[in-house]
């Protein structure tokens, strides 16, 4: 067996495992904080090194890699209901199939001397380019099936904005009209009408003196562009008529939206 360098191992794992996440974030639109990405990734790669270990048979190594996926899921996005984790675990074992399968494709075809496999785990003494330029295009392929699958739901919405110790309800509108995404992370914005500005910080609405955390995002409606305030709350929920929690990765915009909180139904895909 070739060499295995430890210190590449761990970074291989941890580079893959920050952007299977990232995919698994974007395939059931939760929400990822980037500490949270940062420390699961570092957990999961502990588990790779089973590849050190002799063969522990397939059967083994199978519990092993659901332990492991159960847990860096539960690390990455919380708990928030039997559903939510097995959807979200669902959705990274899919994404690891998909990576995996593709580097066995290659080590089967070409049987390169720098890939190693053993207990349900791989090595590659890899290029740094290479490496980016696989998980750059599968993050891409996974982003085109994201918007591809992405359809408008029916029924009624409670949106649940918590900030701090304060949580507002909103009655929600699904309305795929409502492109508007946050500039710096592409994080879709549900719009908020002004007295819900009011009902979270204690304060009249007045862009020229915002809150800390707040910034102003550029928007474009029917009555012209304009600027909206916009903030990330601590969290952002989504309430069905069918009894569906739903945590979503949201930025929360104030504007003119009759009275509901108006988002992207592309949330609630997942």
């Amino acid at each position: 067996m070739e060499t295995i360098y430890v210190d590449v191992l761990l970074v291989l794992n941890i580079y893959v495992n920050y952007f299977l996440l990232r995919i698994t974030a974007g395939l059931t639109h939760s929400p990822l904080r980037t500490g949270r990405c940062i420390a699961a990734s570092l957990y999961g790669s502990i588990f790779s090194l089973t590849i050190l270990l002799p063969d522990l048979g397939s059967i083994a190594a199978l519990l092993i890699k659901t332990a492991a996926a159960v847990s860096i899921v539960a690390l990455s996005f919380g708990l928030h209901g039997r559903k939510r984790l097995v959807i979200n675990t669902l959705a990274f074992f899919a994404a690891n199939f998909v990576l995996a399968g593709t580097v066995y494709g290659v080590y089967s075809v070409f049987e390169p001397r720098f890939m190693h496999f053993c207990n349900g785990c791989f090595y590659i003494d890899f290029s740094l380019l290479i490496l980016i330029l696989t998980t750059a295009a599968l993050y891409v392929a996974v982003r085109f099936l994201r918007i591809w699958l992405d359809r408008t739901p029916d029924g009624s919405y409670r949106v649940l904005i918590r900030e701090g110790g304060k949580v507002i309800a909103v009655n929600g509108l699904a309305d795929t009209g409502n492109g508007l995404v946050d500039f710096f992370s592409g994080t879709p914005v549900i719009i908020c009408a002004a007295e819900y500005f009011t009902e979270l910080t204690g304060r009249e609405l007045n862009i020229d003196r915002l809150p800390r955390g707040f910034r102003l995002l550029p928007c474009t409606a029917v009555s012209g562009n304009g600027l909206i305030p916009v903030f990330r709350p601590d969290e952002v929920i989504i309430s069905c008529t069918d009894g569906e929690r739903k945590p979503v990765d949201a930025v929360i915009g104030f504007g003119e939206c009759g009275g509901k909180a108006v988002f992207n139904p592309k949330l609630l895909k997942i």
